[in-house]
């Protein structure tokens, strides 16, 4: 069963590995503008001249993040993971050769607080290290050698609760267009009605014109079907061809529509045009999912008229040894493992992440809970000894939040509204949690599921700012969509219920607090409410699936995460049903037993005294110990029974499953051989089965590629490496140091314990197993050829992998 969950990852991958990559800008030619950068880990103001000597700065590829290139110190704070910030200046020389009209340079994301000039002049100030924006480069191009300069400023580097990065560590574009293009995020599609017949969709169309049209301009919008097949068509005249922005709108009747759902995620194709005189001028092509939401205070969630549970999970946008700059097929392995345990929702925790992910959640059936902001107007408290240990500090995005924070949520949703995978718009993040930093009467005597800092403080700011501040915020959203509700993660529900929180958003996020579930069903009958954060413990799982107004949860993680860590030595917070290299761990497989629709079964195993009776979601499958030692054997299944059996011989009997605490158990005493477990069904026979087996000694490497054949074009490829005994048998006890080498157009972007508290460098190439264990990431350098990667350690028989560079 081990190999049938994950298996399909390995089919996924290969097909999105053809996957465009495009800017989301919905304009233009857009060109990825990635190479060939200068980087200085300073702050010259100079830098930003374009006769400023920067013959001896480092030369790189973006993305890049200069924190994970350093060392981990204690000295450091705890909430980046114990890595620095700083700032940073990067630079770019280039000549246009196009004649197009007009340029423009579009970030996906700066970690923050960045500044871009273009010769000398500024383009543009963007504080929030997670936004998307754009620039007109057109005013001040000059014939030959241009200069772009970025500042970045991470120089309050723990201003965040978990690790960000630093740098440009997203994609950034380079865009050609006419005087006259559709704006920035300009053309929106909605399903205004949808039977099985026929689906009605508009087409919002916003054209910009730099300077006053003479000639006659229509636009078009044409949607195409997954096989290339026209299926509907609307050409409409441009009324207005004055100088500005012009909207025009469109409805597209669909015959017979395949809706997009989780277990089939059908896409269309809509592409839509500017004509003038009968000439093209510009277009984009933008992908369609036809689906329905609806909510309801009672019965829950339903896509498409089916009410089903949102099996949720959080994360953050960082790849442990990788840090901010994750390639599209770290994403897609992450994703499709953590589609194999049962997931079927995302929340991006708690800020808009990469746009290639939002692509790849459409593409393999994923929800989206889109999210804004963790911090609003004033500062929370950042851990700097370890996750609330000691005084903590206070910087933050406090400081330019009333001046930005519409715009960035405005800019999220524009972004991010073509994407049928999202399905909810949080304005904010636990900006209610109590003493941190607001405050209310109403915490005197009370209590909640999480620290709040002791009972009311007049002297905080008042908790009746949120409400105004979520009207405001909620506003921006449904200018731009009314598609999708907006909701928020509330962390003191108890305090947020006297404010008009609760009344700003559609739905309401309820973050570890399954005790007022009930209660606040019956006090607030028309509020829709689900969990946008809780634990991984069964209990919160019976809260939801016990309920029906209770429409689904999200675990805090889907993946182990840097920072938000603990005293040293942590690199992050181990509470991921995958770990950092996005291998599931035993709450991984629990979760699995949980909700995967998928007969699957595993045992984990530790030592226990006689009649010790704890039952552990996180026991992990190794089967050594000493000779007649007692150990709990504990099985995950999604079987209605199961028995164990060692080398042949039950040593278990057939146990019924557990619906309280998901586990069932045995206590045997240890023998060496093969353990395995049967999950069975009603009438006995074996559904599900997954087995350990005891090893000897070290030996030798064993490793295998994800993929043997890769875009020559910095394509990844993740190679799992394996210290195993002779007989084969994978050695989990061991903690061998491996170096890797590699020969032909390939370099090494990173190696992946995956263990939380080996604070080492992660900068070289070589690095301990953990369980017997190691991640390579492996990248194209963008010329084809072989590529021989091999890895060695002391006393042990090495091995080699080799790829294909195409």
């Amino acid at each position: 069963m081990k190999n049938k969950l994950f298996a399909s990852a390995l089919l996924i991958i290969a097909m999105l590995s053809l996957m465009p990559l495009r800017a989301q800008v919905s304009f233009g030619d857009a060109r990825k503008f990635n190479d060939g950068w200068l980087f200085s880990l300073s702050d010259d103001s100079l830098s930003l001249r374009n006769d400023y000597d920067d013959g001896k700065w480092r030369r790189l590829d973006l993305p890049h993040d200069w924190s994970i290139e350093a060392q981990l110190s204690p000295s450091l704070a705890s909430c980046t993971g114990y890595l620095p910030g700083g700032i940073g200046w990067y630079r770019k020389h280039f000549t246009v050769t196009d004649r197009a009209a007009r340029h423009y340079i579009y970030f996906e994301g700066v970690y923050n607080r960045s500044e871009v000039y273009l010769n000398g002049h500024l383009l543009g100030k963007r504080p929030n290290g997670y936004i998307s924006f754009l620039y007109d480069l057109t005013p001040y191009l000059q014939e030959g050698d241009n200069v772009i300069a970025v500042r970045v400023d991470h120089s309050r580097y723990a201003d965040s609760r978990w690790y960000t990065g630093s740098g440009i560590y997203r994609d950034v574009w380079m865009i050609s267009a006419p005087q006259t293009h559709f704006a920035q995020w300009g053309v929106a599609w909605q399903a205004a009605s949808i039977t099985d017949r026929r689906a009605t969709v508009t087409v919002d169309m916003e054209v910009e014109k730099h300077e006053t049209e003479k000639g006659r301009l229509e636009v078009s919008a044409t949607l195409y079907d997954a096989e290339g097949k026209q299926v509907a068509q609307r050409r409409s005249r441009l009324s207005d061809n004055a100088k500005g922005i012009t909207k025009q709108t469109v409805s597209l009747n669909v015959p017979k529509p395949h809706r997009w759902n989780l277990t089939d995620p059908y896409l269309y194709t809509l592409k839509t045009e500017i004509y003038r005189n009968g000439e093209r001028i510009d277009g984009c092509e933008t992908n369609v999912g036809l689906r329905t939401l609806q909510f309801d205070a009672n019965k829950g969630f339903a896509l498409n008229g089916q009410w089903m549970k949102v099996k949720g999970v959080c994360l953050h946008h960082d790849a442990g040894v990788l840090g901010a700059v994750v390639p599209p097929e770290v994403w897609e392995r992450r994703l499709t493992n953590l589609k194999a345990i049962g997931v079927n929702a995302i929340r991006m925790s708690h800020n808009p992440q990469a746009p290639v992910l939002y692509d790849l959640c459409d593409r393999l059936g994923f929800l989206v809970m889109d999210e804004a902001s963790d911090e609003w107007e004033f500062p929370k408290r950042k851990w700097v000894k370890g996750w609330n240990v000691g005084e903590p500090s206070y910087d933050g995005s406090f400081d330019f939040f009333e001046e930005w924070i519409e715009r960035d949520v405005t800019d999220m949703v524009r972004r991010d509204r073509n994407h049928p995978c999202v399905f909810l718009w949080s304005i904010g993040n636990e900006v209610d949690y109590p003493n941190d930093p607001y405050s209310h009467p109403v915490l005197d005597g009370t209590t909640i599921n999480q620290p709040m800092f002791g009972g009311y403080k007049p002297e905080a700011p008042s908790a009746m700012r949120i409400g105004v501040i979520a009207k405001r915020l909620a506003a921006c959203v449904r200018a731009v969509d009314t598609s999708r509700p907006v909701t928020g993660a509330l962390a003191g529900v108890v305090m947020s219920n006297q404010t008009e929180y609760p009344e700003a958003v559609d739905v309401v996020g309820y973050n570890y607090t399954e005790n007022r579930y009930d209660i606040d069903h019956a006090t607030y009958p028309d509020r829709v409410i689900y969990g946008s954060e809780t634990g991984v413990g069964i209990e919160a799982w019976h809260a939801v699936r016990d309920k029906d107004f209770i429409f689904g949860q999200f675990l805090w993680t889907g993946t182990d995460y840097l920072g938000e860590a603990g005293r040293w030595p942590s690199r992050g917070l181990y509470t991921g049903l995958l770990d950092f290299g996005s291998f599931p761990k035993p709450r991984g497989y629990f979760r699995a037993s949980l909700w995967s629709e998928q007969p699957m079964a595993y045992i984990g195993t530790y030592p226990i005294r006689k009649g010790e009776n704890w039952l552990s979601m996180d026991a992990w499958d190794t089967w050594n110990y000493e000779p007649g030692e007692l150990i709990r054997v504990v099985c995950y299944t999604n079987a209605p029974q199961a028995r164990l059996l060692l080398d042949g011989k039950e040593v278990g009997e057939m146990k019924p499953y557990d619906d309280k605490t998901g586990i069932i158990f045995w206590d045997i005493p240890y023998r060496p051989g093969t353990l395995w477990v049967e999950g069975c069904n009603a009438n006995g026979s074996v559904a599900s089965s997954y087995r350990i087996s005891s090893s000897t000694h070290p030996y030798a490497l064993r490793a295998r590629a994800d993929r043997s054949n890769l875009s020559a074009n910095k394509a990844t490829a993740h190679i799992t490496v394996e210290v195993v005994d002779k007989e084969g048998t994978v050695v989990k006890l061991s903690d061998n140091d491996i170096t890797c080498r590699i020969e032909g157009p390939a370099r090494l972007l990173g190696l992946e314990g995956s263990n939380n508290s080996d604070m080492s460098d992660y900068t070289d190439n070589h690095h301990r197993v953990f369980r017997g264990r190691l991640l390579a990431y492996i990248q194209t350098t963008g010329e084809k050829g072989t590529i021989r990667v091999s890895f060695s350690s002391p006393l042990l028989k090495g091995t080699e992998v080799v790829l294909t560079a195409e």
